[in-house]
Formats: structure tokens, sequence, C-alpha cells
């Protein structure tokens, strides 16, 4: 399906309108008018980007006041933004290959977003997630691992960090792209895992991510200690990025009460469709968040014919199985939410045991 508009809680396909619960839009900002608003007055100010590197010799305040910012959202000592969250995890990635040597041993948990993956580091896959054990003789020098399963809607604990070495010097690199503005009150997965850290000093925890899921921004951000982000950017793969455009770094700044009013409907709703949808006993979904997925990928064309569109294509490539997931946004209205549920209990009638009698 391609459209001319962007996605909000209805879309337009060949003169016919669709509910549309996919995309990542949580927090569903991209459409709000006082966003873009502030994001109008950041491109009067800055225009429509500055194309320069971010060591050059000429700095615009507004980045270091946007990282400022983002690292006490969420807790964490310091952050660096990025053009992208591909290449925050790309710039953390070549860094680390050359913290490590070639063949050090490095573990990866199933699912671990491309943007960890990097040619010269080899980890090997270890379902960290699924308890199995770490292979401690080994001492790993490394871990990549998202924060949370967001194609299946499942939450990690991260329990298996008690298992980790107390004398070696560990990095530990998670992804939190779907975490970000969603998990933790809006403030990710840094302050979950910066508590189970806390008694392994020799763990060096660096968080990436992409700005442009909940957070509306077309950017990326690497959490982390400040000696090390000073390291990272003073690498040649950060040096030859250009930034995320200056105007959407004045916009986050300036909104901090349209991300707490759309983490509060994202909550709203997000309870609205857990009482309406988990009684079809279709779905797997974590408690309060915002990804319902089924095994049913009949699901998708049976909604698409009822004026609803949710996610189900392959991913992360075209040879992988399709993923049907149901995304719920700030954007939607409750009755978006009971038309949805309506069509759901009604496919589910049809296709499994349940009984609306349970519901």
């Amino acid at each position: 399906m391609i459209i001319n508009q962007l996605p909000n809680r209805t879309i337009t396909y060949e003169g016919r309108d669709y509910l549309f619960f996919s995309g990542t839009a949580y927090l569903g900002l991209a459409r709000r008018p006082a966003m873009q608003a502030l994001l109008a007055e950041g491109v009067g100010q800055y225009g429509l980007h500055f194309g320069a590197s971010r060591n050059g010799n000429l700095q615009l305040a507004i980045f270091e006041a946007a990282e400022t910012k983002l690292a006490g959202q969420v807790g964490a000592p310091a952050a660096l933004t990025v053009s992208s969250g591909m290449l925050a995890g790309q710039v953390v990635a070549d860094w680390l290959a050359h913290q490590v040597e070639p063949n050090a041993v490095g573990i990866q948990a199933p699912g671990t977003h491309p943007a960890l993956w990097h040619p010269l580091i080899k980890p090997q896959t270890v379902d960290l997630h699924g308890h199995q054990s770490l292979p401690m003789n080994l001492a790993p020098a490394y871990i990549l691992t998202n924060s949370v399963d967001a194609i299946r809607s499942g939450l990690y604990s991260f329990d298996w960090i008690n298992q980790l070495s107390d004398n070696q010097m560990i990095w530990l690199i998670v992804d939190d792209s779907h975490g970000l503005g969603v998990l933790n009150g809006g403030r990710g997965i840094w302050p979950q895992l910066a508590l189970k850290l806390a008694a392994k000093p020799n763990v060096r925890l660096l968080v990436t991510g992409s700005l442009a899921k909940a957070m509306s921004l077309p950017g990326g951000v690497i959490f982390g200690d400040l000696d090390t982000l000073v390291a990272i950017r003073q690498t040649a793969y950060f040096g030859a990025c250009s930034p995320m455009p200056p105007a959407y770094a004045y916009a986050y700044v300036h909104a901090d009460a349209l991300y707490a009013e759309g983490y509060e409907r994202l909550m709203r709703n997000v309870a609205l469709a857990e009482a309406a949808l988990l009684p079809t006993g279709l779905f797997s979904h974590a408690p309060g968040y915002p990804v319902f997925y089924t095994d049913h990928d009949d699901l998708y064309p049976f909604l698409l014919e009822n004026g609803i569109f949710v996610y189900s294509f392959a991913y992360p490539t075209p040879a992988d199985k399709a993923n049907t997931r149901i995304v719920i946004s700030a954007f939607h209205e409750p009755q978006d939410i009971h038309n949805l549920a309506v069509a759901v209990r009604r496919f589910a009638q049809q296709h499994t045991r349940y009984s609306p009698a349970h519901a």
C-alpha cells in the first residue's frame, strides 16, 4: 500500500479510510500541531539542515542542549546524538571493534537489531533472554542485545547480568530503539540496567537507539559514561557524519509537556487495548507495552477488509517470516480501539475457540 500522507490515527488509500494500527510513532507526536509548531520555530532559527561535522570548528549549542536533556531524561551520565538510530548502533559497533581483539569472544542475543552488526566483530549467538546459561568459561568481552522484543511484545528481565564475571572488562551494548519513550515511565532501558549493574563496575554500559520512533525525531542517540562518549566522538566514523537536523533538536528541548501528555495518552490507550484484545487469546503481549503480536497472519487481510490497517510484513529481511502485530499509539481515540476490538473478536469467533462470553 502506497499513500501520500503521513499516517495518523487513519490513513486514506484509493479513496477509502482505514484505521491505522501500525508504525512506531508510539507517543503520536509526529502529527501533533503543537509539535509541528515547535519544529517550525526551530526551522526559523536553524534552517532545514546543518550538514557539517559535529567535530568542526563551528558548533551549534542546540545539540549539546538536546543531549544534556536526553541524558537527564533517561538518567544516563551523558548522551551523544547522530542522524539515525542505525548510525548510532554502527558508530558504537565500529568503535567497539577497535577496542576488543579481532578474535575476542562476544555474545549476541537472538534478534539483536542489525544496527549493532559489524563485519569486524563476530559474536556467538546465545539466547540470553531465554534463560540459556552464559558460557562463563569463555569470559565474554562484549554482549549485544535489544532492550525489548518489539516484534513479539516481550519484556526482558536482564537477570542474566548476575552471571557476569566481576573481574573482567565487559562491554554491554543495548539497542533501545523500541524502549526509549515507552519503558520505565518513558525513560527507556537505562535505569533498569544501571540498577542491575550497580554491583558490576567492571561492566561498561552503552545504550543506543532511534529517536524516530516514540520520540518522533529523525535522529539517533548513544547513552553512556562521558569518557566513552568523548572517545566515540573522536572517531572518524562519528566525525565524518552529519548531525540530525538542529530544528528537531530545538523542538525536543521545548516539548516536555507534549511528551508527558503523549505518554499518559499512550498508557491509557494500551490499557484499553489490553482489556479489549487479550481475552481473545490471539495475542502475546507484554503488560503496558503498545504492541500486540499474533501468529495468526491471516488477521491482517481480515482487518484490512474491515477498514483496519495493521503491521504485517517480513522483517528484518524479505526472507524472514511475516510478523503480524497491532501497534497502539497515543493518537488513537477510545472509539478506534473499540472498533478494532469488535473486528478482532469477529475474527476470533471464526478462527479460534474464543467465546465472547469470556470477554
